[in-house]
């Protein structure tokens, strides 16, 4: 039996990316493959292969349909309240396409979106005053936390509808309190306490990053005087 063509908008590129976003989203990037992504198009794999070379050109686009999403930091503002931003736009981006922790930085031919965010975000630290090492070492280390840390909201044994301290309640009877102690603080004093989400911990990170790199900036321009 023949593919049943689907009615909607003629085959494109854009449209064949964004059902190969739409895949990964809801099964992984597992699920995404050349035959899955025509069954969902309603097309026949051949179809495919007319807007897109491969499944290398299928990933390039939908990494960089990710990067799109988050916000650049702009040009001439302050440094810290720009990738304060930009990094919780990664951040939301990467919870919505969880998929794409492993890919971001994967990719061997990137896109516009994904060279665009790349510049801006070394532009406002090059805009700050970090020197050209510091810089790099700036952005690999707001990187590294902020993947870090969508690794393991992504990998959390709860979601939105189920609270961390139940889930640190079921934990707990199956151990003799006694023995870990400071696990057991830890649940009852703040895990279980009312509000607790363990998103809230990402802002706490990343101001200690940032306090990080001002002072490291501040330290550059203090040993500028004393050579002046």
């Amino acid at each position: 039996m023949s593919r049943r063509i689907t009615d909607g908008p003629p085959l494109s590129r854009e449209r064949v990316l964004g059902a190969a976003v739409e895949l990964a989203d809801a099964g992984g990037i597992a699920s995404l493959t050349i035959r899955s992504l025509a069954d969902k198009l309603g097309v026949k794999p051949m179809s495919v292969y007319h807007h897109v070379a491969n499944k290398d050109e299928i990933l390039d686009g939908i990494v960089d349909r990710v990067f799109a999403e988050i916000e650049v930091p702009a040009a001439g503002g302050d440094w810290r309240a720009e990738l304060r931003r930009r990094c919780g736009s990664a951040r939301l981006a990467l919870r919505r396409h969880s998929w794409a922790i492993g890919l971001l930085e994967s990719r061997t031919t990137p896109g516009p979106a994904t060279l665009r965010a790349h510049d801006a975000a070394l532009g406002c630290l090059r805009g700050a005053g970090f020197t050209v090492p510091q810089t790099a070492h700036a952005l690999t280390v707001l990187d590294s936390y902020v993947y870090g840390f969508a690794v393991q909201e992504a990998s959390l044994p709860f979601d939105e509808q189920q609270s961390a301290g139940d889930v640190a309640e079921d934990i707990m009877e199956g151990f003799d309190p006694g023995a870990y102690p400071h696990l057991v603080e830890m649940a009852v004093e703040h895990i279980t306490r009312p509000g607790y989400s363990f998103g809230d911990q990402f802002g706490f990170g990343l101001e200690l990053i940032l306090d990080g790199l001002a002072a490291l900036l501040g330290s550059g321009a203090d040993r500028a005087r004393r050579d002046q």
